[in-house]
């Protein structure tokens, strides 16, 4: 299988999709840590973080900059919505089972299923409805995943 021509974006919408990078590499930590049997609070406990110190930021931002641009009633936009609380909510569920195995196995699956969602789908969408060159409140917004999340987090698990 040929690798597909990498999607084009407009700058616009650049840094969020760097985000989505980050967040895959994510996915790919959860599923490593899951692979090699690693205890699950430990994958539980670096998810935890990256959500409240990254991808709440992430989410945050694409409601409020992105999704807004979208009528209320735009179906891409209720996807891309419901994905957020789907995922904020297995969080929560994450916070008070860490050792639940299967969250992380369905946090990971629906994250990945909503970045693929909002990379082919939603941002083409929002490209015909985003001017092209970034608005000043987009030029303001810095890619939120901090990168140096792992630099500072003490147990790298995806490593053993």
């Amino acid at each position: 299988m040929k690798n597909p021509a990498p999607i084009f974006r407009q700058e616009t919408l650049r840094s969020f999709s760097r985000d989505h990078h980050f967040a895959l590499l994510l996915v790919w930590k959860i599923r490593q840590g899951l692979h090699n049997s690693i205890a699950c609070q430990r994958i539980s406990d670096y998810l935890v973080h990256v959500y409240q110190h990254d991808l709440v930021h992430h989410f945050r931002d694409e409601e409020t900059f992105l999704f807004t641009r979208l009528d209320l009633t735009d179906e891409l936009r209720k996807i891309a919505e419901s994905d957020h609380a789907i995922l904020k909510h297995l969080v929560s569920a994450i916070k008070r089972n860490g050792t639940d195995t299967a969250l992380l196995h369905q946090f990971a699956i629906q994250l990945e299923k909503h970045i693929r969602f909002e990379e082919r789908e939603l941002y083409r969408h929002l490209q015909s409805v985003l001017p092209a060159k970034a608005n000043h409140l987009l030029e303001k917004r810095a890619a939120k995943l901090t990168r140096e999340t792992d630099l500072t987090w003490p147990d790298q698990f995806w490593a053993a």
